[in-house]
């Protein structure tokens, strides 16, 4: 064994797979190790869900991100990249499509009006938001169902005007096996925000998106001798053991037909992807990996003439709109210095993965939006819609089960040098880029590193 206070491990060739915010972070932390780091990424870009790509003449996010104010792990990593202080912070509105109609609901006046739900019931449903807000034992909400702690709470009618719709609209049918851990993570996350920005919802980005981040990050890690291999999915990860000093090392057979041997592998893709590629995991870890459900994602992104609405999101409660919600991006970001002067709208539909609409042929999901936008605002009209593309992702984010944390596949395999990292170990929070770069962080220097410290490779 290694005393890492007195010596510094030796250097090894390690291969992290997968160019998200996860591995370029765990490329991050090996490297400041002293470590040989390269990483395989199966797609063209790096990035993952923060890639970026070309609407029209327009570069941005395909899937939709914002920095809060609260967001300090992100907003370090920015600082270490240079891009913190560019960093532009916005006050947001907030509506809800209810009956019909278009409501705000971005402060506590409008909230109190709220017509959809009575005096009583709009007081219970705020009770439930700040006694959310207080509580601190994680545990204790994953125990339960967020159907069962939101109607105690909350009361018949809230829920079933409100949460209910919105569960729905968020998780489909498996609201019913979410537990009560998703809505007080999303709490807890909003109200460390307003803590952080004068009780305002202050959303902020860099100017060019995460195309700028991630060309900044990726250019700081190859300075500092990081090797990137786009286009790489790996098939099979297999483990060779050496017979004449016992010491074990990790081949990597990648879908070009050639193989690369190397002494530690992390991956940090999603859980069923590594139950595959990991053939000397234990039948236990691979079903651990198996079991867990993800929520995939069919998004729109919409560049258009003029804006549809002055909210940044708009949370949707009439069950007939087939979308989980409407982001305006251009409510945060510049209209006229990133994007062309025009307007930026997402419209994203979750659902869980094996879910047979995350493969609706893109036509057949824009037809569905722009029928739907026509019918929710008077004036919206096609002839505004300048591009119009869909990105789908099937692994977006885990969901969080009853008893979720008890069922999590360990960090730490069962092969020597082996580690499997990705977002479905965020436990109290949900998935966000900040949440994802903290988890990255105290994994990494709480199990990855000491573990492989104290392993003969």
């Amino acid at each position: 064994m290694v005393d890492e206070a007195n010596s510094s491990p030796p250097k090894r060739r390690w291969l992290v797979i997968g160019a998200g915010v996860m591995g370029l972070k765990v490329a991050d932390e090996l490297i400041a190790k002293g470590q040989d780091v390269t990483i395989a990424e199966a797609a063209p870009t790096v990035g993952g869900l923060t890639s970026a790509w070309k609407l029209g003449d327009v570069t941005w996010d395909r899937f939709y991100h914002v920095t809060l104010l609260s967001d300090s792990v992100l907003r370090e990593k920015l600082r270490d990249l240079d891009l913190e202080d560019e960093i532009r912070w916005v006050e947001t509105k907030t509506g809800f499509y209810a009956g019909g109609e278009l409501l705000s609901m971005s402060n506590t006046l409008e909230f109190l009006r709220f017509k959809p739900l009575s005096l009583f019931q709009r007081l219970r449903l705020g009770g439930t938001i700040f006694l959310a807000s207080k509580i601190r034992d994680f545990r204790s909400m994953e125990r339960q169902s967020v159907e069962a702690w939101l109607r105690r709470w909350s009361g018949r009618g809230a829920f079933e005007k409100v949460w209910l719709p919105l569960l729905k609209a968020k998780f489909g049918d498996a609201y019913q096996k979410t537990s009560a851990a998703f809505i007080w993570a999303h709490t807890q996350r909003m109200y460390k925000a307003r803590r952080s920005g004068a009780k305002k919802e202050m959303f902020g980005y860099v100017p060019g998106g995460y195309a700028r981040i991630l060309e900044t990050w990726t250019e700081q890690l190859a300075s500092k001798g990081m090797r990137l291999l786009l286009g790489h999915s790996v098939r099979e990860i297999r483990k060779l053991d050496n017979d004449t000093d016992g010491s074990r090392q990790i081949e990597v057979d990648f879908h070009d037909a050639s193989s690369q041997i190397y002494d530690c592998v992390i991956s940090t893709i999603a859980s069923p992807l590594i139950a595959r590629q990991c053939v000397d995991l234990t039948e236990q870890e691979k079903q651990q990996h198996r079991s867990i459900t993800y929520l995939g994602v069919v998004c729109a992104s919409l560049l258009l003439k003029k804006p549809i609405s002055e909210y940044y999101v708009t949370n949707i409660t009439d069950t007939w709109v087939p979308l989980t919600g409407i982001i305006e991006m251009s409510t945060i970001v510049d209209p006229e210095r990133e994007l062309g002067g025009h307007h930026l709208v997402y419209l994203p539909k979750y659902m869980t993965d094996d879910h047979p609409d995350l493969a609706e042929p893109d036509d057949d999901y824009r037809e569905r939006c722009l029928q739907t936008l026509e019918k929710m605002y008077d004036h919206f009209s096609r002839d505004d819609v300048l591009e119009f593309k869909v990105a789908r992702a099937k692994y977006v984010a885990a969901l969080s089960t009853v008893d979720y944390s008890t069922r999590l596949p360990p960090v730490v395999t069962s092969v020597p040098g082996l580690y499997a990292l990705n977002s479905a170990h965020i436990l109290e929070g949900n998935l966000n880029v900040n949440e994802t770069l903290h988890l990255g962080a105290t994994k990494f220097h709480g199990e990855v590193w000491p573990d492989f410290v104290a392993t003969k490779h």
